[in-house]
């Protein structure tokens, strides 16, 4: 039976609840906080080695340390002293390191769609479970990996990844790969993830390379923007709610405008953070901003998924997820092969090209974007009117 015009395509994602919801300690709050401490596991051990490899590499003692000594001066006040003067230091030149933080996503990207598939079928717990489990064994064997050689570490790196598993009736391929809804989805996700895995696996080297800070410092400034973006995805979460809920926006405009919020206002900030010199506060008032600012992509693109196609929410994640690992491959790669010297001037293309990729990315969302359940997705599933 075909929808009748007019007819408000948005799915029923749940039975009619009770009048009354507990406050707390309801199911729905034991998820949300359980899933939030699996999410802070799985990124803190996902990023662990992008924070250490600042500490791992020795000193370039080539021209590229003259240029960089003269880009900015030593920001700590203080004598820094090292706190462990016994570890070993590796003679990784920028492409070898560029390889190794892009190494965990060539496990991660062909677990995607499985993953999502085999969420169906046993459940999410396990999935998480035994994936956090797999990606902690292989990161317990990190330091073991560097010392055989730079081949084991990109291999066990690899293998945590594919520890990171994500989410059935016949599934409907060819009209879902076909609809342009979910290309708007994938391009959207990819250029995001550009700047957002640039930023979570090269902050570090940023801050230390360029902004000249200490290894104490470092570690808690590239946490800095994160957080901030955590709070915005939380706050962004309960606008995007009232706007539809209160208000009476369409979701497909709530949807369009959070993610040309969250992916323009990222790729105006890095731009600019590129261009304030040494100014230590302004550099990191810009990034914290511009990572800030992605948490709108929450409550856009990110959630699209289950507007456009309910029934197969996890299955499109897989396959927009699986684009968007890509640039975890290789943006680390052509951000290190730009950066041999780490120039300012350097680190200001890897900016413009991670801004340029974002702008395209919301372009392209707000153009073919839908809030609606596609055809192909209706089959089975009950729809309201307005």
């Amino acid at each position: 039976m075909e929808p009748e015009e007019g007819e408000d395509r948005t799915p029923l994602l749940k039975e009619p609840q009770p009048d009354t919801v507990p406050a707390c300690c309801s199911a729905r709050y034991n998820l949300a906080f359980l899933a939030c401490l699996g999410f802070f596991l799985l990124y803190a051990l996902r990023v662990n080695l992008s924070v250490a490899l600042v500490d791992m590499v020795e000193p370039n003692t080539s021209l590229a340390k003259n240029v960089t000594s003269n880009v900015c001066p030593e920001h700590s006040s203080t004598i820094n002293v090292p706190r462990n003067t016994t570890g070993v230091k590796y003679s990784w030149d920028a492409d070898t390191q560029g390889w190794i933080l892009g190494s965990f996503f060539y496990g991660y990207i062909i677990t995607q769609i499985p993953g999502g598939y085999l969420a169906s079928k046993i459940g999410g717990k396990l999935l998480l479970g035994f994936g956090i489990f797999g990606t902690s064994v292989f990161t317990l064997l990190t330091p073991l990996a560097a010392n055989l050689g730079v081949g084991y570490l990109i291999a066990v790196r690899a293998l945590e990844g594919l520890g990171e598993l994500s989410t059935q009736k016949s599934v409907p391929w060819r009209p879902m790969l076909e609809s342009l809804p979910l290309w708007a989805i994938v391009v959207a996700h990819f250029s995001y993830n550009w700047t957002f895995y640039t930023l979570l696996t090269l902050l570090p080297t940023y801050m230390k390379e360029i902004l000249r800070f200490d290894a104490q410092e470092n570690g808690f400034l590239s946490a800095l923007p994160y957080f901030g973006c955590w709070l915005c995805i939380i706050l962004s979460g309960q606008i995007a709610d009232y706007l539809r809920e209160k208000q009476n926006f369409s979701t497909v405009c709530v949807r369009k405008c959070f993610t040309l919020i969250g992916m323009i206002g990222p790729a105006v900030f890095l731009v600019a953070a590129g261009f304030i010199g040494c100014n230590y506060a302004l550099a990191v008032a810009f990034v914290t901003i511009s990572t800030t600012l992605g948490g709108f992509c929450t409550s856009g693109y990110s959630i699209n998924h289950l507007d456009i196609a309910p029934s197969y929410a996890g299955i499109l994640l897989g396959i927009t997820n699986s684009f968007a690992t890509i640039p975890g491959m290789v943006g680390p790669v052509i951000a290190k092969n730009l950066t041999h010297n780490n120039t300012v001037e350097e680190w200001q293309m890897v900016f413009y090209i991670a801004a340029s990729i974002n702008l395209f990315g919301a372009i392209f969302f707000a153009l073919f974007a839908s809030g609606e359940v596609q055809d192909w997705a209706v089959t089975g599933y009950h729809l309201h009117r307005s």
